[in-house]
This record gives C-alpha cells, sequence and structure tokens, in this order.
C-alpha cells in the first residue's frame, strides 16, 4: 500500500486502486445499494421518464378525487343542462363546445352535461379497471410462470399448452358476447360494478399468457443458479426456495410488466365502452364518449378531442414512464 501524494487519506494498493483510509469521511461514505435503489437512481436522471412519473401520479390523484371532485363541476357528470343547447342543432350554445366559467371543457352534444365532470369521473373507472386488471395479470402470471418453469415436465406442458390457448383467443369478440348476453343485476352486483368486474375478468383474466412466459423464461434460468442449489442442499423446501430465493429476482421484470401493461389494459376499457359493452350508462367513460361524439364531431369537434386527448395523454405518459422503469433495471437495453 503507497500514499497518493498531496492525499494523507487516500491508499493505494498493489493494483494501483484508492482505497479510502478507514474512519475517513469517504470511507464512511461507501455502502452496498440495492437493485432498486440502483434503479430509482437512474431513474432519478431519466427527465422525460420523470416527467412522465409526475403526469401518471396527477392522473391517478384526479381518479381517485374524482368522487368528490366530480360532482361540484358544472352539476356533476349527469347533470343535464338544457338551456344551455340549442334547441334546433342540439349543440352547445356559444363557442368552443360551451366553454365559460363553470364550464371549463364545454358540455356535451344534446344533454347540455359538463365535459370536465365526465372526463375526471372517467379516468376513475378507466384506472381503477386497468390497475385491477393488471393486478390480476400478473397474479396469474406469476403463478403459472413459477410453476412452468421451476417444476417443468409435464406441469410445464400443461401450463405452455394454456398459454397458447389464451394467446390465440379472441379476446375482443369474447368480450363483447359475454357482456351482451349478461343481464343487469347478478351476484349481487349492480349494473355498473357487474360490467366492471367482468371488465376485469376479461382483460385481466386473459392477458396473464405472455407474463407467464416472461416470468417462466426467467424462473428456467434462476432454478440452475448456485444459490439455489445450495438453499437446496441446506435442506430448504421447496416452497421456500421458491418463495426466498427466486421470487425476490422476479419483483424488477414484474414492475417492468407492470408499468408497461396498464396503458395496454386502458386502451382495452376504451375500446369496450367505445364498442357500448364497457361502462355502462348514465356513467361516463372515455371510450362511450368518442363513441357519442361520433354524429357530432363535425359540428362539435371539442367534444371528440377532449376525451381522446385525456387518452392519449394518460397512455403516452404510462409508456413513457414504463420505458423509463425498463432502462432503469436494464439500462443496456436502454432506447
Amino acid at each position: 500500500m503507497t500514499t497518493l501524494p498531496g492525499d494523507a487519506s487516500a491508499l493505494t494498493d498493489d493494483f494501483g486502486e484508492i482505497t479510502p483510509e478507514p474512519g475517513t469521511p469517504a470511507a464512511k461514505a461507501i455502502e452496498g445499494r440495492s437493485l432498486t435503489q440502483i434503479a430509482w437512481t437512474r431513474l432519478k436522471r431519466d427527465k422525460i421518464a420523470m416527467t412522465a412519473m409526475c403526469i401518471v401520479i396527477l392522473m391517478c390523484v384526479i381518479g381517485a378525487c374524482a368522487s368528490f371532485v366530480a360532482p361540484h363541476l358544472g352539476g356533476g357528470p349527469n347533470t343535464f343542462h338544457s338551456n344551455l343547447i340549442d334547441g334546433d342543432t342540439s349543440l352547445p350554445i356559444g363557442t368552443a363546445g360551451g366553454i365559460s366559467s363553470k364550464h371549463w371543457l364545454g358540455v356535451d352534444p344534446g344533454s347540455g352535461r359538463d365535459i370536465a365532470a365526465r372526463v375526471i369521473k372517467g379516468a376513475q373507472w378507466s384506472l381503477l379497471i386497468s390497475f385491477l386488471a393488471t393486478a390480476l395479470t400478473v397474479i396469474l402470471g406469476l403463478v403459472a410462470g413459477l410453476l412452468a418453469g421451476y417444476f417443468g415436465g409435464w406441469v410445464d406442458a400443461v401450463v405452455n399448452w394454456l398459454m397458447a390457448v389464451f394467446l390465440a383467443f379472441p379476446v375482443v369478440l369474447f368480450g363483447i358476447a359475454l357482456a351482451s348476453g349478461l343481464p343487469l343485476r347478478a351476484f349481487g352486483f349492480s349494473p355498473i360494478w357487474l360490467r366492471v368486474t367482468l371488465l376485469i375478468l376479461v382483460i385481466g383474466g386473459f392477458g396473464w399468457a405472455y407474463f407467464g412466459r416472461i416470468v417462466r423464461g426467467q424462473v428456467l434460468t434462476l432454478r440452475e443458479k448456485e444459490f439455489v442449489d445450495a438453499s437446496r442442499s441446506l435442506g430448504a423446501s421447496e416452497l421456500r426456495i421458491v418463495f426466498k430465493e427466486i421470487m425476490p429476482n422476479l419483483i424488477a421484470p414484474t414492475l417492468v410488466f407492470a408499468s408497461l401493461a396498464i396503458p395496454g389494459n386502458i386502451l382495452a376499457e376504451a375500446t369496450f365502452s367505445f364498442l357500448g359493452v364497457g361502462i355502462p350508462l348514465p356513467e361516463p367513460s372515455w371510450g362511450g364518449m368518442l363513441n357519442d361524439s361520433l354524429s357530432q364531431y363535425q359540428y362539435d369537434p371539442a367534444y371528440l378531442f377532449i376525451p381522446g386527448l385525456a387518452i392519449f395523454v394518460t397512455v403516452l405518459a404510462f409508456n413513457l414512464f414504463g420505458d423509463g422503469v425498463r432502462d432503469a433495471f436494464d439500462p443496456k437495453a436502454g432506447r
């Protein structure tokens, strides 16, 4: 060990690497960091991802507070204002869809309901369904991938066959058929919660196969690692190996997949609502508002533009944030 000129607190070893002397401030600053801490440090450097994260947090706050905020905007999302509609054209009175100090984004044609209140309430349903559907997808994908990857053999063959079936299944057609034949009330659910539950089950229940294949590939690699062999040689049970050794190594791919699956589920919910089998009337939804605007967009383009912009901004923010999370955990696959 030699001392560098002009620096009494740093020593060099035989390989020329600088080693802080014990007890110095530099030595105390050295500490180990987990993968999550390293990823968060990388994510904070990504300005695009951080901006997208702020938008995502804002949309989540809007969705969470929609039940308290929407009723106080322009009379609420389902309050009709016939005095704001032209009796001859059924279009909002005024410019840009009837924008005023009371109705910030105007009112919808024909009924005069406040668009801002309906967009905020629609955000609540869209985010609720997409988050719960993503959670269902992650749970089913983790279970299927762990079973197939860890146990192999006939279990792997059966799970792979199920994945192939679900990947080839026409989800949209099945959802339309199922929602069309569903009664207004069943299993003790109200019409709105029955449809919400159906959307969560259809979107999340048929989306697990792709994530299951990702998990299976990861588990096939992890089960051959030395730390798994060491745990098995010490007498650890299969359950302990799965939950203590393998599951912690699946946190990163799970977070990346979830952040990228949420925007796809938002679009799926909007698609079902646009086709008339999503959130039932009179509850507002972004897809339903787009459907309502088709007959009026030539005369009132604002009614088409506003819910479309809400979908675009939300999905874009989630996608950019998901890309940032992926790059943070795997910088070699950066943009």
